[in-house]
């Protein structure tokens, strides 16, 4: 505990024979749980609370390394707010609806939906696993869409087990009681209240339009989602013709769309074809009669400079095909397949006869048909010629996108308002991005959305739409008037629940109603993790309060890569309902990269379990690695660093047993009966201890500033520098003061002296245990039981302040530790260069030291010579030549960072000029 004077009274318990940090993870696990130092405490004031909009994680059941590197990122913040004072209130959710999630279960029970069934109560899976392999569709066994949804939350809840087990042993300090699913029924209220919402105020809409669509999922997909990949393919040079047989040729990779070509299209600009412009030409095999025209989009240098536009073979054809106002010819079915009928644009009898051959097959087997009847026509110039083009993917997809027309749900995005756009544009601005250069992305998406956000999804696994339609005499839906339910009914399955004013028997008859069937997008429900998890517009007084005190939240943490997605839509959300940014600040993480450096990932199977380097190294080691990578940037997965962070995790605690036993052993250096031991800062009188003080001081300030600003990484470095500086410099020179021990004459160090230390190394050790406390939870947390019995957790401390250790330096520089440091470094370099035992006295030596230096170590000399063995006199030197030159030297290449100063100084502040050595020890024999 601190009092007004700044003591720490410690209640010190006995100390463990050996110390380790196996077994560190269960044991305060455990503690956490019981005693909930992580629980948010309720706090009604919002500027006593600190709100995280934690990432739910797609339940998938694949974990890699990948899953702890931003997750410790937000934990450290987390850590350290609670540490300042703030009730954290810190959630975890599961993304669990969605494609990942259906095309999981798909694989992982072998079934697929099939909507003409009926649900079966008894059903059981043919699978139960799947060992990895892939079900090809034509032996998954159908299911009703009921039965399907049964087994996806089946799955989800193994899968949400072994997540949460993981985070626990990764130390993320979460509340555990604010859990939620995106598929649960509160996340479903608040999505299908805001949907609503959206709905009344014009800024959902539904229309028929062509859109992007994955033929394997069988689903609608948004601008957000898509991925432009490399795709091989054939340019074929076809010839349209004019009345009187003359050709004008094209060049395309799609032949199978000629019987969908409603014009061609060439550049207004372009000499070629002015003289053409306004004239018509015939398709070749299907003799379509279709107009040419200008459009400013087409690309003179791109194949022959004048293309066909057909319904629809590519996002730009819609664009041609909206702006020409040209006739909508559709051959492309959702399922990827040609249309079983031949339309009625084709007249021509042997045209309709061709496409005969090409009804219900896939695109690939049309086109080869198509090719085999232009060669067969001479309407083909020459052989297909082999490139490579630019093609739309969906992100979870594996073959290129087609264009279908279809009826979908959409939400203002500021694709199609500008006046949005550019109120988007400025909450960008209002928002605080970590790393800054991330902003750019936001502003570069906003800018460059072409279309309203497309949130509906033709699947199974995720939240209805709460619409049903009603049916005219003709049964035929009136979607101009969808009818809707009161938010007080919320959530509802329309596909099961009944409007008011209908019952069941009317479902799917005439002058009755029809459910929406479509689902929505994941990302509509994840866009509202900061309403979901603050309980907005959710009755009650305590749901008010909640949300009065935790929104706007203060923070969304996430990955780089779902900028547009994630991010984007949590602000065009907030922005649409509550008028604001739904936080304060953004934190963006890097990828994981193998040892080559590759992005890891699944497909590529260069992935690491976590469990594997958490078991073979510890979580506080793995949290190191993960908390030494800046925001923003990616990180090597390195096995060495986690070796570095169990080296530094051990160190802490043997320097603080260490420190604790010294007063509390006997002659046999037995640590004795528990004590209490008060560390005041007034105690501190040396020198080198005022120099510790002052050194704590600047990394305290330095530390709490980089974590006020997200750099985690910045911190860690700062404050682990000086950590190893305090056990490698200051534990080793001042360790025989601090026991009390006479020096080489037989003198004793004075009470006040001895009491100095042991003070500095009290306060040190208990400081250095709250810093390190974000980052190594469990072995701070073991120290701070041993000089905190009773008291409670570290995480639960207060973080330190500077001033306290500022008033304790009594303005002595930290440079005097530095100096001294180097000093006892010297002392031993003549050892180490002698090849003799570091406990071989120094008869004499004299050291070259700059001024600064020299007053420095003259003010520590009785530690210095205590720690060096030196048993004879230590002559300093002011400034000689030699040290001069190697100071003009490293003075150049010096950084110009603050923080680098001592380090730079003190590398060139002492050089050994003379010295004599005693006999070494003698050796004592082996037992």
């Amino acid at each position: 505990m601190t009092d007004q004077d700044n003591t720490i009274t410690a209640n010190l318990t006995p100390l463990p024979d050996k110390v380790g940090v196996d077994g560190l993870e269960d044991k305060w696990r455990k503690t956490w749980d019981e005693s909930g130092v992580y629980k948010f405490r309720n706090t009604r004031d919002r500027k006593a609370v600190y709100s995280i909009d934690t990432p739910p994680p797609t339940v998938s059941g694949h974990l890699h390394v990948g899953h702890v590197f931003s997750y410790t990122h937000t934990d450290i913040i987390a850590r350290f707010k609670r540490m300042q004072g703030f009730d954290v209130f810190y959630p975890m959710g599961w993304d669990d609806n969605g494609l990942p999630t259906e095309r999981r279960v798909q694989n992982y029970y072998g079934v697929r939906v099939d909507t003409s069934l009926k649900y079966d109560p008894d059903f059981k899976p043919p699978f139960e696993g799947t060992d990895g392999k892939k079900i090809d569709a034509k032996d998954q066994v159908p299911v009703s869409r009921k039965n399907f949804i049964e087994l996806c939350e089946r799955l989800t809840k193994e899968d949400e087990k072994q997540f949460e087990e993981l985070w626990r042993s990764l130390g993320l300090s979460i509340d555990w009681s604010q859990t939620y699913h995106t598929i649960g029924e509160h996340p479903q209220r608040v999505a299908q209240k805001a949907f609503l919402r959206n709905l009344a105020r014009g800024e959902a809409y539904q229309k028929d339009a062509p859109g992007l669509w994955d033929v394997t999922f069988q689903t609608a997909v948004a601008q957000a989602e898509l991925e432009s990949r490399e795709y091989p393919g054939f340019y074929h040079k076809i010839a349209f013709r004019f009345e009187d047989g003359t050709p004008i040729y094209i060049e395309t990779t799609r032949p199978e769309l000629l019987a969908a070509c409603g014009a061609l299209i060439a550049n207004p600009d372009d000499d070629r074809y002015k003289q053409y412009f306004g004239q018509y030409v015939y398709s070749p095999l299907f003799k379509v009669k279709v107009p040419i025209l200008a459009h400013p989009a087409a690309e003179m240098d791109k194949g022959a400079g004048i293309a066909m536009c057909c319904t629809f073979g590519d996002v730009t054809d819609v664009e041609w095909w909206r702006d020409l106002k040209l006739p909508t010819r559709p051959i492309i079915q959702r399922n990827g397949r040609i249309i079983m009928s031949v339309p009625d644009w084709i007249e021509d009898p042997q045209g309709r006869a061709i496409f005969e051959e090409t009804e219900g097959k896939t695109t690939f087997s049309a086109r080869k048909i198509i090719v085999d009847h232009l060669r067969e026509s001479g309407d083909m110039d020459g052989e297909p010629k082999p490139t490579t083009r630019m093609t739309n993917f969906y992100e979870k997809g594996d073959k290129p996108l087609e264009i279908v027309t279809s009826r979908q749900w959409y939400l203002k995005n500021g694709g199609t308002d500008k006046k949005l756009n550019a109120e988007l544009i400025e909450r960008g601005n209002e928002l605080k991005f970590h790393p800054d250069f991330m902003h750019v992305r936001y502003d570069n998406w906003v800018n460059g959305l072409n279309g309203d956000w497309l949130i509906s999804r033709q699947r199974f696994f995720g939240v209805p739409f709460p619409l049903w339609y009603p049916l005219d005499a003709n049964g035929e839906p009136d979607y101009e008037h969808p009818l809707t339910p009161r938010e007080d009914q919320l959530p509802i399955d329309p596909t099961n629940d009944v409007p008011d004013g209908y019952d069941e028997s009317q479902r799917d008859q005439p002058n009755g109603f029809t459910a929406e069937k479509d689902i929505m997008d994941t990302w509509a429900t994840s866009s509202l993790t900061p309403q979901i998890v603050t309980h907005w517009a959710e009755p009650g007084e305590e749901n008010e309060a909640l949300f009065k005190a935790t929104f706007p939240m203060d923070l969304r943490p996430q990955g780089q890569d779902i900028i547009r997605t994630w991010l984007f839509s949590s602000i065009d959300r907030a922005h649409l309902e509550n008028h604001c940014l739904p936080w304060a600040n953004a934190t963006l993480s890097g990828w994981i990269l193998d040892p080559d450096h590759k992005k890891m990932s699944k497909s590529k199977g260069n992935v690491v379990v976590p469990n594997k380097p958490i078991k073979q190294f510890g979580a506080d080691a793995v949290r190191y690695w993960a908390a030494s990578a800046r925001l923003g940037l990616d990180a090597t997965y390195d096995e060495g660093q986690m070796k570095i962070g169990r080296r530094l995790a051990i160190k802490l605690l043997n320097a603080t047993k260490f420190a604790l036993a010294i007063g509390r052993e006997d002659e046999n250096h037995h640590v004795g009966a528990p004590a209490v031991a008060h560390w005041n800062p007034a105690d501190v009188t040396e020198p080198l201890d005022r120099a510790v003080m002052a050194k704590m001081a600047l990394v305290i300030r330095q530390a709490t500033n980089a974590l006020d600003s997200y750099e985690h990484s910045k911190a860690l470095e700062v404050i682990e520098s000086f950590f190893w500086q305090f056990c490698d410099d200051y534990i080793e020179l001042v360790k025989n003061r601090a026991y009390g021990t006479a020096d080489s004459t037989g003198k004793t160090p004075s009470e006040a002296a001895v009491k100095s230390a042991r003070t500095t190394l009290g306060l040190g050790l208990d400081t250095f245990a709250r810093l390190l406390a974000p980052y190594l939870p469990y072995a701070t947390e073991e120290v701070w039981s041993w000089m905190h019995a009773g008291e409670g957790s570290v995480h639960r401390a207060a973080w330190p302040k500077p001033e306290p250790f500022e008033q304790a330096a009594f303005k002595v520089s930290p440079d005097v530790l530095t100096y001294a440091g180097e000093a006892l470094a010297a002392l031993r370099k003549i050892k180490s260069e002698a090849k003799v035992s570091m406990k071989t006295p120094i008869l004499s030596v004299t050291l070259d030291a700059v001024d600064d230096a020299a007053d420095s170590i003259k003010s520590t000399l009785g530690d210095i010579a205590e720690a060096g063995r030196v048993v004879g006199n230590i002559t300093l030197v002011r400034a000689g030549a030699a040290i001069k030159a190697v100071k003009q030297v490293a003075a150049a290449a010096k950084s110009a960072a603050e923080d680098a100063k001592n380090e730079a100084d003190a590398a060139v502040a002492v050089i050994v000029k003379d010295s004599e050595l005693g006999e070494p020890p003698a050796k004592k024999p082996r037992k």
